[in-house]
């Protein structure tokens, strides 16, 4: 029951405020209402309008993310470029995993299968780019990109879409803003490694300046 209105009392121990599932998640307040919205937690409402998360939802969103999760690590110098990839398919996780591998370059690479969990790792830590699909579960590449560019502290974030979808397709749903750049699947390895490469070279400068 997403969102429902309730009028019965609820226990207080089966509950908690959105403040408190934004704490225990480690997102903000906006993403946890948006998982609220699109049932990925169980929620009520108050009489009074306050929305009350079931704490179990919660409990299991957070066992779902710990699974094979590696502990924190320190964050890493300016001088490593940390790219963010958003791709809900297997096989492209694995071909991104292993090309970039081979690059011999100072980037950190972290890989989120879905818009929400893309969402949630940039509100821990904002990558220094985004490579994001547009057809992804939960909420996909077009809601995510609105969402960030809707933030004005995220809103100049690098964002590159890959995607098989067509510039037809891509009007069809709103389009994407003109400062995202836009390229089709096969994966254009050669293009992203030229991209980070220019973007690592402009970090450097700034580090030396």
């Amino acid at each position: 029951m997403s969102d429902a209105v309730q009028t019965g009392a609820k226990p207080d121990r089966e509950f908690c405020s959105t403040s408190d599932a934004a704490q225990m998640l480690g997102v903000s307040l906006g993403t946890v209402q948006q998982m609220v919205e699109t049932g990925l937690l169980d929620a009520w409402k108050t009489t009074g309008g306050h929305r009350r998360i079931r704490i179990s939802s919660v409990e299991s969103f957070l066992r779902k993310r710990q699974t094979g999760v590696p502990a924190p690590v320190a964050q890493p110098p300016q001088t490593i470029l940390r790219v963010l990839i958003a791709e809900d398919d297997r096989l492209m996780q694995a071909l991104y995993e292993k090309t970039v591998a081979t690059w011999d370059m100072p980037i950190q690479v972290k890989i989120v299968p879905s818009g929400f969990e893309g969402l949630m790792e940039i509100g821990r830590s904002a990558p220094d780019l985004l490579v994001a699909d547009l057809m992804m579960p939960d909420l996909d590449g077009f809601a995510m990109i609105r969402r960030l560019r809707a933030d004005p502290q995220l809103a100049h974030m690098d964002i590159i879409v890959v995607t098989g979808l067509s510039v037809e397709d891509i009007d069809e749903q709103g389009g994407l803003p003109e400062d995202v750049l836009i390229y089709g699947k096969p994966i254009p390895f050669r293009e992203l490694k030229g991209y980070i490469q220019a973007k690592l070279m402009q970090m450097q400068r700034r580090v030396r300046a």
